[in-house]
């Protein structure tokens, strides 16, 4: 299985060392995740966002380009061709302010772009799907609000967003959420459990 990964951290891919102050979880469950799709004999691809420097911004020309279906972004057609290639697609990235941040958020506008994702055809008439590859999507993402908060309070921002309002809305089955809840102020003992069953579910896709 060809397992696409969209990383999103401003430390980069290389924090996952528990070093205060140069130190992220995200990067902690990306190089678990990458151990069990290893262990599995999957073959993962790397998207790391800020070690691309990916502009998120949808600027006038970039909107422009994606109503004629063009677009003149290397890395846009980059992730495009590797987006097309994938059975599986990852997010892993903090949640702040009970959202992704804006490099996902930015991906998920310049990337899944009409005629290469789905089809649009009137307003109101489901999408037609492109992705006819892509299996299924799974979302890791540490935070500092408490998950019962985040389920009742907040009801769950994120999944409506890259879920209801993305994937399902163009076709993608099999959409899987991981929160993890401060991991920060967790013991150096629940982070690593956290961590081994991160790769146990990777090492099962």
């Amino acid at each position: 299985m060809r397992v696409l990964i969209v990383f999103d951290h401003p430390y980069g891919a290389g924090a996952s060392e528990n070093m205060p102050h140069a130190r992220s979880f995200s990067a902690a469950l990306l190089k678990a995740a990458r151990a069990g799709l290893a262990r599995a004999g999957h073959d993962a691809d790397l998207i790391d966002l800020h070690a691309d420097g990916f502009n998120p911004v949808m600027s006038a020309r970039a909107l422009a380009e994606l109503r004629l279906r063009t677009t003149s972004d290397p890395l846009v057609v980059d992730y495009q061709s590797r987006l097309g290639a994938a059975d599986h697609l990852v997010f892993i990235y903090p949640t702040w302010w009970m959202s992704p941040p804006a490099g996902t958020k930015g991906f998920l506008d310049r990337v899944l772009n009409p005629g290469f994702a789905y089809e649009e055809h009137r307003p109101g008439r489901p999408l037609t799907r492109l992705l006819h590859r892509l299996g299924g999507v799974t979302v890791l993402t540490p935070m500092t609000t408490p998950g019962w908060l985040y389920r009742t309070w907040f009801a769950q921002p994120a999944q409506r967003m890259l879920f209801r309002g993305t994937f399902a809305l163009i076709g993608i089955p099999r959409l899987r959420f991981h929160g993890f809840t401060a991991p920060a102020q967790r013991s150096a003992a629940h982070r690593e459990r956290s961590l081994r069953r991160t790769e146990r579910l990777f090492a099962a896709l």
